[in-house]
């Protein structure tokens, strides 16, 4: 067993299979990258160890439809086309997703039914998450048996009425876990995770109460609060419209799938909305993480075509930030409030619970499958731990709950677990269509870039002489205003001169010479002047 995603972090989920040299991979997800990684749209896990290793992909087991389970699918099945399995939602949602794959078998299951994968023999059994269709997966292969718990928690009360399937836990538990991968995200937080219901009953309270329209943000792939939402909305008489293309877009899946219900005449359009009086209206909108282009990151700043945040509105934050998002998720909120709309956000709003186990539920599960071996997965490095320390509560010992990183080798044989080495599992970044070709140098460059900015210096050089006979012209890009800057600007051209002249005679043509001079003494002479190291770029024009 091979997390290539998942440790150490929150997202990026996926966790390879491997028998022999048969392989199985268990969901493929990405994790959104945070402010150090400028420019970047999406980290997915390094896929290129499947064809290292020299595996055969019998297939790729989806637990749901949440991006960080789903969201790398596509650069997958690019690379290497394998069956997709998982239930009806999540394959549709994964389905819509994945683009240039035609050769891609999907296959949409039941819960309980055993599908063959090459050796392997897989089941789905169901659990309680906030988005349907979700699933632990039972993988056995060669008498073992694996199960990935997925995300989960031990809702009594779901929006959909379907539980988390105890007793067919309880049973495979009778029959024999050999390994159990552990879902660690709550494994800090006591005591059990709220029912969804929780916070639909706050939500009805802000429905009830609200004068004028009401903006609830989600994560598009929570089809169970937009079910909430939409109910509260048809209850009271307002219409509801979409805003956002993966919003739209989750929300005709499920609902062409039979998983989220609203009744006729409900859902408009948002071109539609300025219609509507402003108390019949309810929006779901995307951008609960405060993406800078998401939406209501939009709406914030007052630069989406069809809704402007004001007075009167009530902004609902059913979500809560993702680790290192909790910085554009208030500047968000701020840009809000300064707008006068009412924002209702935060733990103590009770608007949002999580769809994670908390600590018992954690122990829970460890007691319904009995597993000999638990490793524990899915959060950063301290959730592990505290994961491993649930699991010794409830009499697994220490030796038996390995703890590892993404590339970790977890070997099993003889209903025993060794850690059999560490491959390099990175992250591969995405930045627009390219994939993987924006590494630390790069990254270096950008940071740069955005700390401090850029000088280019344009001048013309005699071929033969090396006298300046044009410019030098200086461009400031993010260093300083031009206009402004004019005496500072006008002294490094006398600088360059002098660098130039100094060095004309002993390198008349030795251009990447000269380069080098004029970005070293302009470097230098700039941090002197402002304390501030730009990225300097001589272009130099032989004439």
């Amino acid at each position: 067993m091979i997390p290539l995603g998942g440790l150490g972090e929150i997202g990026k989920n996926a966790t390879l299979l491997q028998w022999q040299q048969d392989a199985l991979l268990v969901d493929a997800g990405v994790r959104f990258p945070e402010e150090e990684l400028p420019g970047i749209d999406l980290v997915i896990p390094d896929f290129s160890l499947l064809t290292q290793r020299r595996v055969r992909l019998h297939g790729v087991v989806l637990t749901h439809g949440h991006e960080d389970h789903i969201g790398a699918l596509t650069f997958l099945l690019q690379r290497l086309p394998a069956p997709v399995v998982g239930t009806r939602l999540t394959v549709g949602l994964a389905r819509a997703k994945v683009e240039d794959a035609p050769d891609v078998r999907w296959q949409a299951v039941d819960y309980r039914a055993e599908v063959p994968l090459g050796p392997f023999r897989v089941e789905l059994v169901r659990v309680s998450h906030s988005i349907p269709d979700a699933a632990a997966a039972v993988v056995r292969v060669g008498g073992l048996r694996v199960v990935v718990s997925g995300d989960f928690k031990f809702d009594q009360t779901p929006v959909d009425g379907r539980p988390t399937d105890v007793a067919r836990l309880a049973e495979l538990g009778e029959r024999g876990v050999t390994v159990l991968l552990l879902d660690s995200t709550n494994s800090e937080r006591p005591g059990y995770t709220a029912s969804e219901r929780n916070a639909g009953a706050a939500l009805r309270g802000h429905f009830e109460h609200a004068p004028g329209r009401i903006i609830v943000t989600t994560f598009a792939s929570n089809i169970h609060r937009i079910q909430q939402v939409v109910d509260l909305a048809a209850a009271g008489g307002r219409r509801v419209a979409a805003v956002g293309r993966s919003m739209e877009e989750n929300i005709r899946i499920a609902r062409e799938l039979g998983y989220l219900r609203i009744p006729s005449g409900v859902l408009v359009s948002a071109r539609d909305l300025g219609r509507l009086p402003d108390r019949r209206v309810a929006i779901l909108i995307t951008g609960s993480q405060g993406e800078p282009f998401a939406a209501l990151s939009r709406v914030a700043a007052g630069e989406h075509r069809q809704i402007t945040a004001k007075r009167g509105d009530t902004v609902i934050f059913s979500a809560t930030p993702i680790p290192g998002n909790e910085a554009l998720v208030a500047r968000t909120i701020d840009h809000l409030f300064r707008r006068g709309a009412e924002v209702i956000y935060g733990p103590t709003a009770g608007v949002h619970v999580s769809g994670h186990a908390s600590a018992e539920e954690l122990k829970l599960m460890a007691n319904l499958l009995r597993p000999r071996i638990l490793i524990p997965v899915h959060g950063e490095y301290r959730m592990l731990v505290q994961n491993a320390r649930l699991a010794a509560q409830v009499g697994i010992p220490a030796a038996r709950v390995p703890l590892g990183e993404n590339g970790t080798v977890f070997e099993v044989a003889d209903g025993r677990v060794r850690i059999a080495g560490r491959l390099d599992a990175g992250n591969v970044l995405v930045d627009g269509l390219g994939v993987g070709d924006v590494g630390a140098v790069v990254l270096r460059d950008r940071r740069h870039l955005a700390r401090d900015g850029i000088l280019i210096i344009l001048l013309g050089l005699d071929r033969t002489s090396g006298e300046v006979v044009s410019g030098p012209d200086v461009v400031s890009r993010g260093f300083v205003y031009a206009p402004e800057a004019e005496p500072l600007l006008e002294a490094v051209r006398a600088r360059v001169r002098e660098t130039v002249g100094r060095l004309r005679k002993a390198h008349a043509a030795d251009w990447p010479a000269v380069k080098a001079a004029i970005r070293d003494d302009i470097s230098e002479y700039l941090y002197q002047r402002t304390r501030r190291q730009p990225i300097i770029l001589p272009m130099v024009v032989e004439v």
